[in-house]
């Protein structure tokens, strides 16, 4: 099916009321989870992956600040290789040689961890770190899966059945020991700071199973507090100041069902609520779980392709539903940060297949020279994060299209509409002061532009303008 063609040129008036009394948290950032895709990239020719990191954290591409490093799990030497390509992450033990079975792990013995190991994730610690001013980093390490060893089926995809756990039942300390000696070892070697540490991803769910191609562990609420309580003991005994964020769940209903179900010690832990958004209902629920207890939130994992969409990367629809989706979870869930699934995806080699995951597609399979091609949803992600800076404060806002932002100096704001329409939308935005007051500067993606400039002056009278089938960002700037 091809892309939608504009109506007619007609304009649709679109009437905006955002609350300037009522601006929220200061807002931390964008980001991405590395794992995978940077597993991949962080192997590839230094050209490439210099310029993948620019793309993403330099200050010229998307400017983002946060980094969700994936500590390995790690299946056995033996174990014959199962796992998508790219999530095959590795962990940082070393079995000795000879030994066999799975009650073999001695961790104070410094011969059975392997630093050396997950090269290419570690490669983007490093590219991060140089490219964020230290002030705005923020990096987060979570786990998907114990080591294999430590689990109940030996491999690092799940249980036999997707609604076990998988950790061995008294094994609770065993993995937050190996989680903390990780992090902060990792800290040590690529002199950062892990602010939060999430020792469980999507964990009260069936998706984890031994037969799944990537890393993944059920965790019933009742094992989410013996290993939350496990790992704060752990941070506190190696006198860390990371954090415990949790419960990284798949959409906000089960996050709150997850939270329902802890006990009142392991809430007690959790420095940092994470979300995922893979749903669209409940948003507003984890929102108030966030301020009744003063806890910061964070969206922290979701990418998405619109149904029936084949890869193409110029797409406009991909990047409609991007936007959508990240307007829907400011407004509704109201995180303090925003981080993607998954930055770049493997393209798919065969025409009139794949998927519209991701902001740039490379060949996984071809590590010697792979073309980079950056999609429109790159383009519409930038109009965001360029733009919304750390240190923001989104306004509550009448409009399911729009976010508006504060900027940290109070003179200047930031409107991001999508408009997914067939028409021009008009928006008559209810601002603070006189409308003859403010200067404008526009940023379009849609069908012609990539996050262009596309108009500066004097706001209109009449509105500000967004085409059809677009993301539009306004500056908004008092005049001197």
């Amino acid at each position: 099916m091809a892309e939608p063609a504009p109506a007619a040129s007609k304009a649709v008036s679109v009437e905006i009321r955002p609350r300037w009394d009522t601006p929220g948290k200061p807002f931390e950032g964008w980001g991405t989870a590395l794992a995978w895709f940077a597993n991949v990239t962080g192997k590839l020719p230094p050209a490439q992956r210099e310029h993948l990191a620019d793309l993403l954290y330099g200050a010229d591409g998307l400017g983002w600040n946060i980094a969700r490093y994936n500590i390995g799990g790690g299946n056995a030497p033996e174990a014959t290789p199962y796992l998508r390509l790219g999530a095959d992450i590795q962990g940082f033990w070393r079995r000795p040689p000879g030994v066999t079975g799975t009650d073999w792990w001695a961790p104070d013995d410094p011969a059975q961890w392997n630093w050396s190991a997950d090269a290419g994730q570690r490669w983007w610690l490093d590219a991060v770190r140089t490219r964020v001013p230290q002030k705005d980093q923020i990096f987060e390490a979570f786990s998907n899966s114990p080591p294999y060893f430590m689990t109940v089926s030996g491999l690092v995809s799940g249980n036999d059945s997707g609604l076990d756990d998988n950790l061995r039942p008294g094994y609770e300390d065993r993995f937050a020991d190996y989680l903390v000696r990780v992090t902060l070892e990792l800290e040590r070697r690529h002199h950062i700071h892990f602010r939060t540490l999430s020792p469980v991803n999507e964990p009260n769910t069936s998706y984890w199973y031994a037969a799944n191609t990537q890393e993944g562990a059920h965790w019933s609420p009742a094992t989410q507090s013996l290993v939350l309580k496990a790992v704060h003991k752990a941070l506190v005994g190696q006198g860390a100041d990371t954090e415990i964020s949790a419960m990284d769940e798949t959409n906000a209903l089960t996050f709150v069902q997850d939270w329902a179900g802890l006990d009142e010690a392991a809430r007690d832990v959790i420095g940092q609520l994470n979300a995922h958004s893979y749903d669209t209902t409940g948003k507003t629920a984890v929102r108030d779980i966030a301020r009744a207890t003063g806890k910061r939130l964070w969206m922290s994992e979701v990418d998405l392709t619109p149904p029936g969409v084949r890869q193409d990367f110029g797409d406009m629809r991909p990047a409609i539903t991007l936007g959508e989706q990240i307007v829907s979870d400011i407004n509704r869930l109201q995180p303090q940060a925003w981080v993607l699934w998954q930055a770049v995806e493997r393209e798919t080699m065969e025409a009139g297949k794949g998927s519209n995951w991701g902001l740039i597609k490379l060949d996984f399979a071809n590590t010697a020279d792979p073309a980079i091609n950056v999609t429109v949803k790159y383009a519409a992600m930038a109009n965001f994060s360029r733009y919304i800076r750390p240190g923001a404060r989104f306004l509550p806002v009448d409009d399911t299209d729009t976010v508006v932002a504060v900027r940290p100096d109070g003179n200047s704001f930031v409107v991001v509409h999508v408009n997914p329409g067939l028409y021009e939308r008009r928006l008559d935005i209810h601002f603070p002061a006189a409308k003859t007051g403010y200067r404008v500067t526009r940023i379009v993606t849609d069908k012609d532009h990539r996050g262009e400039v596309t108009a500066t002056g004097a706001l209109d009278a009449e509105g500000l303008s967004a085409p059809p089938l677009s993301v539009t960002t306004f500056i908004v700037s008092a005049q001197p």
